[in-house]
């Protein structure tokens, strides 16, 4: 009796949406909220995968797009070897400067997030092209140089900073190196070999750690966040130029991009005499005072003050961003939505799931792209 029952009972059930709509009592609400909660879930999940995964394909593509460019401006470039003291050239001048530091040469225009150099540590496997600018979107395409510090390969403190644990995670294993290990860094003015020093755990409101100390001195200092995942801490890595490596002429400090610094004195007057103020054995210039290609007094209060950490960044620091999470948000929904109403006719869950499966993936990716931008950056 019961086996000719069973499959009556089967052929009897009524299909999903065939069914007359539940009572809106507590096991509808208790129901509803599990489902949103399950939802939920699943979109912060794929939110982390996003930001472990997903945002490595952006810098995979910008670093794609800035090696190539940069090797065009390898190729357009022309270098001339570094005076060595105790030298005079077969034709010289009727003065010769008494110093064995050339004078920088003029830098092409550069603009934040252009490439403007290539960095390798071989103890932890990196390679990547350096772009101008620490801001969050400059950070994106792979590790920035501070615009306030000057540039790897002349004097004082060039600092570059990078993410750890997003957008390809260049600086990840930056932990790992030792005292001794080489840091790689070539520009357009040549190649330039540093030495790691020493390597320390500082608070992120600790901006002093990348100001020029020594202005007769060319160091490298690497940023990141520590410990990895988090951005509660800075962990610093510092170098200094290794001079008996085959590096490129060393130069005094110069402002080749970046923010303004100080204003030009007499009232916005060009001076015709070079800064008061030079670094120790460093050649004198001929620029006036108020050119935007010179540091005036690289280590000092003015200029260490003007140096902004972009990983300080708080919640909601790109208000541009909040239109584009409500317009990809709205999207979303109408995806979902739409998903159901097909599925409804077609009284078939898995019709409306083919659907707007990948309209419904690539919609989400620019959702969490967005969202991301709402987000302190998580180095």
């Amino acid at each position: 009796m019961s086996d000719v029952a069973e499959p009556a009972a089967k052929s009897a059930r009524v299909r999903k949406f065939d069914r007359p709509p539940p009572p809106h009592d507590w096991r509808w609400w208790v129901g509803g909220l599990g489902k949103t909660l399950i939802a939920a879930g699943l979109l912060m999940f794929g939110f982390v995968a996003y930001q472990l995964w997903g945002t490595g394909i952006e810098t995979a593509r910008a670093q794609n797009a800035l090696e190539s460019e940069f090797a065009d401006l390898l190729a357009g470039t022309t270098t001339t070897a570094a005076p060595v003291a105790g030298t005079v050239p077969d034709t010289v001048p009727d003065t010769v400067p008494d110093t064995s530091v050339p004078a920088p040469e003029p830098a092409p225009t550069v603009q934040e997030g252009d490439p403007i150099a290539r960095i390798e540590m071989p103890a932890i496997g990196v390679d990547h092209i350096v772009v101008a600018g620490v801001e969050k979107s400059d950070l994106k395409k792979g590790p920035g140089h501070y615009p306030e510090t000057p540039m790897p390969g002349q004097l004082g403190n060039a600092a570059i900073a990078g993410h750890r644990t997003t957008y390809g995670q260049p600086f990840f294993d930056v932990d790992k190196l030792r005292n001794g290990d080489e840091i790689v860094v070539t520009t357009l003015a040549g190649r330039y070999v540093y030495r790691v020093t020493g390597q320390q755990i500082v608070a992120p409101s600790d901006y002093q750690v990348i100001a020029t100390v020594d202005p007769t001195k060319a160091t490298l200092t690497l940023t990141s966040c520590h410990p990895k995942w988090t951005a509660r801490e800075r962990i610093i890595i510092t170098s200094e130029l290794d001079l008996d490596a085959s590096s490129g002429p060393v130069t005094d400090a110069v402002l080749n991009y970046g923010r303004p610094l100080d204003p030009p004195p007499n009232d916005g007057e060009p001076a015709s005499a070079a800064p008061d103020t030079a670094p120790s054995g460093s050649t004198p210039t001929t620029q006036p005072i108020d050119d935007p290609t010179i540091v005036p007094g690289v280590g000092s209060d003015a200029v260490n003050s003007g140096i902004a950490d972009a990983f300080a960044e708080g919640w909601f620091s790109d208000p541009g961003a909040n239109g584009q999470v409500a317009l990809w948000g709205l999207l979303l929904a109408a995806i979902g939505i739409l998903s159901y109403l097909v599925s409804k006719r077609a009284k078939r869950d898995w019709v409306g799931l083919l659907v707007g499966i990948v309209p419904f993936v690539i919609v989400l990716y620019f959702f969490f792209q967005n969202v991301n931008r709402l987000l302190p950056p998580n180095l």
